[in-house]
């Protein structure tokens, strides 16, 4: 099987372009983006440009592709990846309060997880896992994971944190812990058990009552075990190579926790955002960690579950979120008053495809015009 693009960080450097000259307003730059996307074989495509208090929201295609209901800017789907900032986030404000340092070694607070052909969690800290230089295998690649996962027979398997750990550290490191970067699911699965053996909460607990109360979140949910989705959601779909997999709105959410299961809406996601760059949610010292970045293959940089790319308009920090039936990602200012956030109800297993390509493009476009 080839490699499994599953929640990686949004490859801006694929649209790296100058910005179409256009007199068009960034509302429209993403609409007719997403319209594109749909012609080139989304289902739907929804989409939020944000500059200051004036928001607005875009829609194309269908939220079913099988019951030709129109998409729905406002509805919810599965964020993916774009979990990681939320984790990061608890993570940091645990060390605000003193009760963690992220230069913690991961055995510190997990003694037993990470001891297994070669790899030492007694070398490994917890600000490694954050930006992916842990030198840990990713376990979605596994087919004893992936198989099951994509088939979607069985959406209430239970998959307990350490035993898609455990899977993981049956491969040998991919480089020594702090070498380089290497993006794996597995590094965030840990930092749920690090928050749980913090604060003897598990990490959906803290997320809710630290950032989605707080925030107003009202359309957020961090779901730990029941596959379905919430009323007025995006319906998913899936394909691997040229076979489309069947309605895949229910699927399950334990294979990814804290790396990816949470469920969100365009406008819950920006302002999420917003609030996290805007420094509302983190004092100055975690948010300058927050920002520290490594460099990643491709150019670019990836800090504590945020990427960081240099485009023609500047510097924008963005993620991507890649699950079964859903693919989103999230571009924002440095001072989170500007955001585009997209949202799309398909994802190709194995490799990208056009859709894709055009609403990444034109998210950018968009964004450089706000």
């Amino acid at each position: 099987m080839k490699t499994i693009l599953i929640g990686a960080v949004v490859a801006l450097t694929s649209v790296l372009v100058a910005p179409t000259a256009s007199a068009a307003t960034p509302a429209q730059i993403l609409q007719a983006g997403a319209e594109l996307g749909v012609r080139d074989g989304y289902p739907g495509v929804i989409g939020l440009v944000r500059n200051g208090p004036n928001t607005q929201l875009v829609q194309a295609g269908l939220g079913d592709r099988f019951a030709g209901v129109p998409a729905d800017a406002t509805a919810k789907f599965r964020i993916g990846s774009n979990t990681k900032a939320f984790i990061s986030t608890v993570l940091l404000q645990l060390e605000s309060e003193g009760k963690l340092s992220l230069d913690d070694t991961v055995a510190k607070w997990l003694p037993n997880a990470v001891r297994a052909n070669g790899h030492d969690g007694t070398k490994i800290s917890v600000r490694q896992l954050l930006n992916h230089t842990s030198g840990l295998p990713e376990y979605a690649a596994d087919a004893r994971v992936s198989l099951p996962y994509i088939a979607n027979t069985d959406p209430r398997q239970p998959w307990p944190p350490q035993s898609l750990v455990d899977i993981a550290l049956t491969n040998v490191p991919v480089g020594a812990p702090g070498e380089k970067f290497n993006y794996a699911n597995t590094n965030y699965v840990l930092a749920g058990m690090a928050i749980k053996a913090v604060t003897g909460d598990e990490p959906a607990a803290e997320v809710q009552r630290r950032i989605i109360e707080p925030l107003g979140l009202r359309d957020t949910t961090y779901p730990t075990a029941d596959p379905e989705m919430p009323a007025k959601s995006l319906h998913g779909h899936f394909w691997v190579g040229n076979f489309l997999i069947r309605d895949v709105t229910s699927s399950n959410v334990q294979v990814y926790g804290p790396a990816g299961a949470m469920v969100s809406t365009v406008n819950d996601l920006a302002a999420f955002e917003r609030a996290l760059f805007s420094g509302q949610l983190l004092p100055p010292a975690q948010m300058a960690e927050l920002k520290t970045t490594v460099p990643i293959s491709g150019g670019g940089g990836y800090g504590l579950g945020v990427g960081y790319a240099s485009t023609p308009c500047g510097g924008v920090w963005n993620h991507s979120g890649a699950v079964l039936g859903y693919f989103s990602m999230w571009l924002t200012s440095e001072d989170g008053s500007k955001q585009v956030v997209t949202a799309a109800n398909e994802f190709h297993m194995i490799g990208g495809t056009k859709g894709q390509q055009d609403v990444g493009k034109a998210a950018l476009d968009a964004y450089c015009a706000l």
